[in-house]
C-alpha cells in the first residue's frame, strides 16, 4: 500500500542529512515535490514528522531525515550516484543478515557479500545443527529414564536411534534455515554476491575474482571459526572440532572433551545420550568456568557426577596425536601451572572445544590500516572500526565474532541492528549486559549479566552494595507437574536502587526465561516495578516472578510505578 505525501519546502528550510550525500535542498524544491512514499516499509514515524492540516506544510522535527526519504528526494530509493550501495555487509551469517533486514526496513540500498554459504557458522556449522542433536538427546534421555517415565505412569520399551537418521536431522534443519534466510534477503531486495570480500580502501571491496562495489559503509561480519591449540592434529575424522561433530559421522565409545564451556558441556549431553563415555580435560581448576560458580556447582552435580562423565582439571592438552595404525587416539596432559607432564590418555575420539577464533585473515585490513588483535578487529562501542593509529576508519564497522566483543550469533545481530540505525542517523550504543546466553544441555543453563563475583567487584571499586535472591523450582507448580523440578533461579541486584546486575537460572526451559531479565535490563526496569508484572499460573516464568518479590528493594516502589487506570 502506497501513500502519498506532498511536501512543500521554503528555501530557508534547513535538513541535515549524512554528510556525503550533499544536497542543495533550496535548488532541489523550487516548487512543491509529490512522492509516493511507502511510509510503513522505510519506517516514517510521527516523532520524525509532524503534518499541518491547514498548510499540508512538513516540519522536520529531527535533526536528520530519514534515509528512506532522502533516497526518494534524490533518485527514487536508488542509492547515490556516487557509490553502488548504501550498504556492503561482507559475511551473511545471523550478523550480516540481521544488519542487512535492518537496513533495507530503514530504505538503504543494500548488498551482501559472501564466500561460503548463506547462515555463516551458526546456521550451518553452529546453533542450529547443535539445537538438532541436543532435540535427540532429549528425547532419548527422557526415554531412558524409566524412574522419570514410570511416575507418570509410562511403561516404554528400550530406546534405541538411527545415527545416520539423527545426522540427517541435524543437516536437514540446517538447510532449511539456511534457505529460509536466503529467500528472505532476495525477497527484500537485498542482492546477494557471492565470493570472499575484500576492502581495497575506504568504502570498497572487491569480491570473487576481480569484482568491486562501492558503498557508503560497510559492515564486517565474517564470524568466526573453531579455535585448535597448537600441539593438537585435527584430522576430521578421530581428532575433531564442532564442526566435524555436528555430522556426526560416528559415535566413539569413549570421547574426550577439551574444553567445558558452552560448546563442550552440549556436546557432552549429546554423546552420553547416544551412549558414549565423555572424559572432559580443563585447563582452569574447576569445570565451566565461565558460568556463575554456584550455577557451575548445581550444574555438575546434575549434567555430570551421574552420568558417565569424568574429567581431569588444571591441565593442557599438550599433544594430541590422531588414531592410526590401529593405535587409539593419544592425549599428552601437562600440568597448566607447573608446566610438567601429567598423564597420558588414550580414547576413541578426541573433540576439541577450546572455543572460537576470529576470522578475519585476507579482508584487506592492511589496505586501511587497521591491526587486527589476536585476530580481532578492534572496534569502539559503536562498532566503528579503529585502525593502527588509534583512529576511526570512517565508513567501516563489524560486528559479532569479528570483533569478540560478545561471541554469539544473537549479539552479533543485535551489534549489526545498531550499526543500521547509527548509518541512518539515530545514535545508538548497544548494551551488552543486556545480552542473555545460554547452554541448551538438560536441564538448560541461562544466564545475563554479571556473575556473583564480577559483581562484587564492580560493587567495590564504584561504592555500592548488592544483595542475591535466589529461588527453586521445587516451588513451581509447572516444573512439579513435569517432574522436573531440579533448578536454580539466582537474581543479582543492587537494594539501594533496584538495579538487575544479574540473573542466572539452571532447569527446565531455562533458555526461554531469561528472556524477561534481560528485557528487563536493557529497558532500565528496576525491581520494584517487576514485582507488579502478572505471571500465567501454573507457568514457569513464575519461577522468575518469584525471584523478584524475593528481593528487597529500599526504593519504595510507588516512587516509579506508575498510577494503576481503571477500565
Amino acid at each position: 500500500m502506497q501513500s502519498s505525501l506532498s511536501l512543500s519546502l521554503s528555501s530557508s528550510s534547513s535538513i541535515n542529512h549524512r554528510s556525503n550525500h550533499n544536497f542543495d535542498f533550496p535548488s532541489i524544491v523550487a516548487k512543491p515535490l509529490n512522492l509516493n512514499l511507502n511510509l510503513r516499509f522505510c519506517g516514517l514515524r510521527r516523532e520524525a514528522l509532524s503534518f499541518s492540516a491547514t498548510s499540508r506544510r512538513v516540519q522536520v522535527l529531527s535533526r536528520r531525515v530519514p534515509s528512506c526519504i532522502s533516497a526518494a528526494l534524490s533518485t527514487n530509493g536508488s542509492s547515490p550516484k556516487t557509490f553502488d550501495y548504501d550498504l556492503v555487509i561482507i559475511g551473511a551469517g545471523v550478523g550480516g543478515h540481521g544488519a542487512a533486514l535492518h537496513a533495507v526496513e530503514k530504505g538503504l540500498k543494500t548488498a551482501i557479500i559472501e564466500g561460503d554459504v548463506i547462515g555463516g557458522t551458526c546456521v550451518n556449522r553452529g546453533c542450529v545443527p547443535s539445537k538438532a542433536l541436543l532435540a535427540v538427546s532429549g528425547r532419548m534421555r527422557e526415554l531412558q529414564n524409566e524412574q522419570h517415565l514410570k511416575s507418570f505412569g509410562i511403561q516404554v520399551g528400550a530406546a534405541n536411534y538411527d545415527r545416520q537418521g539423527v545426522a540427517d536431522h541435524a543437516t536437514n534443519l540446517a538447510s532449511k534455515i539456511r534457505g529460509n534466510l536466503a529467500n528472505s534477503l532476495k525477497a527484500l531486495g537485498v542482492d546477494i554476491l557471492t565470493g570472499f570480500g575484500t576492502i581495497l580502501g575506504p568504502q570498497k571491496v572487491k569480491y570473487g575474482e576481480d569484482k568491486v562495489v562501492t558503498a557508503k559503509d560497510i559492515i564486517i561480519a565474517t564470524g568466526s571459526v573453531p579455535f585448535v591449540p597448537k600441539g593438537i592434529e585435527v584430522d576430521g575424522k578421530t581428532v575433531i572440532t564442532s564442526d566435524h561433530a555436528l555430522k556426526l559421522e560416528s559415535v566413539p565409545d569413549w570421547i574426550a572433551i577439551v574444553g567445558s564451556g558452552y560448546i563442550g558441556l552440549e556436546f557432552s549431553d549429546v554423546y552420553t545420550a547416544l551412549g558414549s563415555e565423555v572424559t572432559f580435560i580443563e585447563a582452569l581448576d574447576q569445570l565451566m568456568p565461565g558460568f556463575d560458580p554456584e550455577i557451575s556447582k548445581l550444574a555438575q552435580r546434575v549434567l555430570i557426577n551421574p552420568r558417565k562423565i569424568d574429567y581431569h582439571t588444571g591441565v593442557f592438552a599438550t599433544k594430541i596425536t590422531p588414531a592410526r595404525d590401529g593405535k587409539p587416539v593419544t592425549i599428552e596432559l601437562t600440568d597448566a601451572k607447573t608446566k610438567e607432564p601429567k598423564d597420558t590418555l588414550e580414547v576413541d575420539a578426541a573433540l576439541i572445544a577450546t572455543g572460537r577464533a576470529p576470522y578475519t585473515q585476507g579482508l584487506g585490513l592492511e589496505n586501511i590500516n587497521v591491526v587486527t588483535q589476536r585476530g580481532f578487529v578492534p572496534v569502539d562501542e559503536r562498532m566503528r572500526v579503529i585502525d593502527g593509529n588509534g583512529k576511526l576508519v570512517p565508513n567501516l564497522y563489524c560486528i559479532g565474532d569479528a570483533n569478540g566483543k560478545m561471541m554469539l550469533a544473537h549479539a552479533a545481530s543485535a551489534q549489526g541492528i545498531s550499526v543500521v540505525e547509527q548509518v541512518t542517523g539515530r545514535d545508538h550504543i548497544l548494551n551488552h549486559l543486556s545480552i542473555p546466553a545460554a547452554c541448551f544441555t538438560h536441564p538448560e543453563i541461562s544466564m545475563v549479566g554479571l556473575t556473583e563475583p564480577q559483581a562484587k567487584e564492580k560493587a567495590e571499586k564504584e561504592g555500592f552494595e548488592i544483595s542475591v535472591a535466589k529461588t527453586s523450582f521445587k516451588a513451581n507448580s509447572k516444573a512439579l507437574a513435569e517432574n522436573e523440578a531440579e533448578g536454580l533461579a539466582k537474581l543479582i541486584y543492587r537494594p539501594d536502587t533496584g538495579e538487575i546486575l544479574g540473573v542466572h537460572i539452571f532447569g527446565l526451559h531455562a533458555a526461554d526465561l531469561i528472556h524477561e531479565a534481560s528485557n528487563a535490563i536493557a529497558m532500565g526496569t528496576h525491581i520494584q516495578e517487576l514485582k507488579f508484572a502478572v505471571h500465567a499460573h501454573p507457568t514457569l516464568s513464575e519461577v522468575v516472578d518469584e525471584l523478584y518479590k524475593a528481593a528487597k528493594v529500599k526504593v519504595h516502589a510507588s516512587s516509579t510505578v506508575k498510577e494503576p487506570v481503571a477500565v
